[in-house]
């Protein structure tokens, strides 16, 4: 899964369209089988994928002193390589499974 997706992440515009196609399928999953509004699902997905994302950040970030490469004029705990486009890749994912997993909770909590 990993290998795969770094592959997707090889340039903005893959990256994009997995984000764009992925989260469609989401919401549409979300607004079909569970009742949600597509502005409520939407809604739902905006919010989860955020707070995921900041969750995601973290995960295998190396810094530059770390790495051994401190590039001039720069702060040492800054990261060498970002990889934003696989924690893209990664967060909506996760947060697909989040807001199909949530649309499915909320009849069982009344809402």
């Amino acid at each position: 899964m990993i290998r795969f997706v770094k592959a997707l992440a090889f340039s903005l515009w893959s990256t994009l369209a997995v984000v764009v196609v992925v989260s469609a399928l989401a919401v549409a999953i979300a607004v079909n089988v569970f009742g949600l509004r597509v502005a409520g699902g939407l809604a739902l997905y905006f919010v989860i994928w955020w707070i995921l994302l900041f969750a995601i950040l973290p995960f295998g970030v190396r810094s530059q002193a770390e790495s051994g490469e401190v590039a001039a004029g720069t702060e040492p705990g800054a990261p060498a390589v970002h990889g934003l486009q696989e924690k893209a890749i990664w967060t909506t994912l996760v947060a697909s499974v989040v807001l199909v997993i949530a649309a499915a909770v909320f009849p069982l909590a009344g809402l």
